[in-house]
């Protein structure tokens, strides 16, 4: 079952200029902010926590990242959306049934959870990630 919405991703050039901006326009502290890299998905990702959900800001770790084609095809902005599950596989399984799966098996992701990404040709053109915490 779907839980809680984890957070909103945004796909950016620059990770500090874009943390600069955001932390501006929400106010959030320093505390409420985690930095990471994932290298399984060649990213430096910053965290703004915001109520029970978070923000999600994606920079490419070098030319091979996914996020560098995605900002050279569509430019900074909305990545993915992703939704919080106790149970990945529990959630595979049933979307499946509705003849939705994953672009991939589920993989490492930041904050040490399990993720899978679903198709946006099967979501109405929108990136969903689900993510179970470990």
């Amino acid at each position: 079952m779907i839980s809680n919405i984890d957070h909103i991703a945004i796909a950016v050039h620059d990770l500090k200029s874009a943390l600069e901006r955001f932390k501006a326009l929400t106010g959030i502290p320093d505390e409420q902010i985690r930095i990471e890299e994932v290298l399984s998905e060649k990213v430096r990702v910053a965290f703004i926590k915001v109520g029970s959900s978070k923000i999600e800001l994606l920079e490419p770790l070098g030319a091979n990242s996914p996020i560098i084609k995605f900002l050279e095809k569509r430019g900074e902005g909305l990545h993915h959306i992703a939704l919080e599950t106790v149970d990945l596989e529990a959630e595979m399984a049933r979307t499946a049934t509705a003849g939705l799966s994953p672009l991939s098996p589920p993989s490492p992701g930041a904050g040490k959870k399990k993720i899978v990404f679903f198709n946006p040709k099967d979501t109405h053109r929108v990136l969903i990630e689900f993510v179970q915490k470990l």
